[in-house]
C-alpha cells in the first residue's frame, strides 16, 4: 500500500500546484474589460503560459536536469516560484507586466508537470498507466480549480488569483513535507546536451511523441475556451450567467480526471496504444459535433461537454507513460521534458486561431480546427502497435 499512498500525496501536491495555470484564463471576461483587451490579446493570457512552460521545458531538456538532480527539489522550488510570480500576476495594473509575468508562471511550471510524472513512475513498475492517469487527472482538476473558486465565489478577478496562488503554495508545503522518490529510481545521467536530439530519433518514443503532439494540438485550445464556448451557447439559450458558464467549465475539464482514471487502468489491461487511440477518438468526435450541437438543447451541449472534457485529456499519461518504458532509462526525465515542449508550442498555434475563427465562421469552425491533431495521433498509435517496439509497452500489451 505504500506506493498508493505515494500517489495520494504526489497527486494532491501537483493538484494543488497547477490551479495556476489557468488563473488568468479563469478570469478572462472582467480583464478583458479592466484592461481594455481584445479577443486576440485576451488569448496572450494563456498562450503566454504555453510559451514560458515550452521555455522552461527546453531547458530543463537541454541541461538534464530532472535527471542530474533531485526531483522533489525541482518540484517544491518550482511551486513556491509559480506561486510568488503568480501573485504578482494579481497585482498588475495591466498587460505590460501581467503578460510577462504569466510567461514566468508557465516556466515556473515546466519544473512541475515532467518532474511529478517521473516522481510518480519511480513508484510504480506494474500499474504504471492507471498511476500516471491519476496523476494527470489530479494536474487536470488542479488546472480547472480557478474556474470553480470564480464560479462559486462571486470573487474579483483579482481574489481568484490570489487564491490560485494560496493553493499551489499549499501544495509547496505539502510537497516539502510528505513527497519523496519511490523504490525504483530511474540512474542518474551525466550532462550530455545532445540527449535531447536523440530523443526523437528512437522510432517508439518518435512515434508516442507524435501521438502526444495530435493530442495536444486539441487539448488546451479546449481548455482554454470551453467557458467562452458554453458563455456563449448560454446567452444564446437566454441564460447569461457568468458563473454558471465558470462552474459548467469546471465541471467539463474536471471530468478528465475520470477519463484520465479509466483510460490508465484501461491502458495497463489491454495496452496503451489502445486507450490512447480509444480516447482520441471519442474526443475528435466530439470536437466535431459540439458546435452543431449548440443549435439544440442546451442539456446535449453540456452532455457533449463532460464527454469531451473525460475523453480530450485521458490519453495524455499513456504517451507519457510509453516514454518512461521507450526511452533510455538515464534520459528519461529529458525525454518526457522534450516531448511536452514540443507539444506546447503546439497549442499556442491552436490557442491563437480558435478565436480569430470564431469571430469569423463561428464555433464550428474553431472547433473543426481541432480534429486534425486526434486523426494524426490514432494514426501514429496504429503505427506504434504493429512494430516490435510496442512489445515493451504494458508488459507486452502494446
Amino acid at each position: 500500500m505504500r506506493r498508493w499512498h505515494a500517489l495520494v500525496w504526489l497527486a494532491l501536491t501537483t493538484l494543488l500546484g497547477m490551479s495556476t495555470w489557468f488563473s488568468g484564463t479563469a478570469v478572462v471576461q472582467p480583464l478583458r474589460e479592466a484592461w481594455g483587451l481584445s479577443s486576440a490579446q485576451a488569448a496572450w493570457l494563456t498562450i503566454a503560459v504555453q510559451l514560458g512552460f515550452v521555455a522552461g521545458a527546453l531547458a530543463a531538456a537541454v541541461t538534464n536536469l530532472l535527471d542530474r538532480v533531485s526531483a522533489r527539489g525541482v518540484l517544491v522550488v518550482s511551486l513556491l516560484a509559480a506561486a510568488a510570480v503568480n501573485a504578482g500576476f494579481g497585482a498588475a495594473r495591466g498587460a505590460a507586466l501581467g503578460l510577462p509575468l504569466r510567461f514566468l508562471t508557465g516556466v515556473c511550471l515546466a519544473g512541475v508537470y515532467p518532474t511529478g510524472l517521473k516522481l510518480m513512475a519511480t513508484w510504480f513498475r506494474e500499474d504504471r498507466g492507471r498511476a500516471l492517469g491519476i496523476m494527470v487527472g489530479a494536474l487536470t482538476l488542479g488546472s480547472a480549480a480557478p474556474h470553480l473558486v470564480r464560479g462559486l465565489g462571486g470573487l474579483a478577478w483579482r481574489d481568484v488569483v490570489a487564491a490560485s496562488s494560496l493553493l499551489t503554495l499549499a501544495g509547496a508545503l505539502l510537497g516539502l513535507a510528505a513527497v519523496r522518490e519511490g523504490p525504483y529510481p530511474f540512474p542518474r545521467a551525466r550532462f550530455d546536451p545532445s540527449q535531447a536530439g536523440r530523443v526523437l530519433r528512437d522510432r517508439g518514443v518518435r512515434l508516442a511523441c507524435i501521438g502526444y503532439f495530435g493530442h495536444m494540438w486539441e487539448l488546451y485550445a479546449m481548455w482554454g475556451w470551453i467557458a467562452v464556448f458554453l458563455a456563449d451557447t448560454f446567452a444564446r439559450h437566454g441564460h447569461a450567467d457568468p458563473a454558471g458558464a465558470a462552474l459548467w467549465a469546471f465541471a467539463v475539464i474536471a471530468a478528465g480526471f475520470a477519463g484520465s482514471w479509466w483510460a490508465g487502468a484501461y491502458s495497463d489491461r489491454v495496452g496503451r496504444t489502445s486507450s490512447a487511440a480509444l480516447a482520441m477518438m471519442v474526443s475528435g468526435a466530439c470536437a466535431l459535433m459540439i458546435a452543431y450541437a449548440s443549435a439544440g438543447p442546451v442539456w446535449l451541449v453540456l452532455a457533449i461537454a463532460l464527454v469531451w472534457g473525460a475523453s480530450v485529456v485521458a490519453d495524455s499519461a499513456q504517451f507519457s507513460t510509453m516514454v518512461t518504458e521507450l526511452a533510455e532509462p538515464a534520459y528519461v526525465g529529458t525525454a518526457l521534458t522534450l516531448q511536452l515542449a514540443i507539444g506546447f508550442t503546439l497549442t499556442v498555434a491552436t490557442l491563437w486561431w480558435v478565436p480569430l475563427l470564431r469571430e469569423r465562421g463561428g464555433w464550428i469552425a474553431a472547433f473543426g480546427l481541432l480534429v486534425p491533431g486526434p486523426v494524426i495521433g490514432i494514426a501514429a498509435m496504429l503505427r506504434l502497435k504493429s512494430l516490435p517496439e510496442a512489445r515493451r509497452l504494458a508488459g507486452g500489451r502494446g
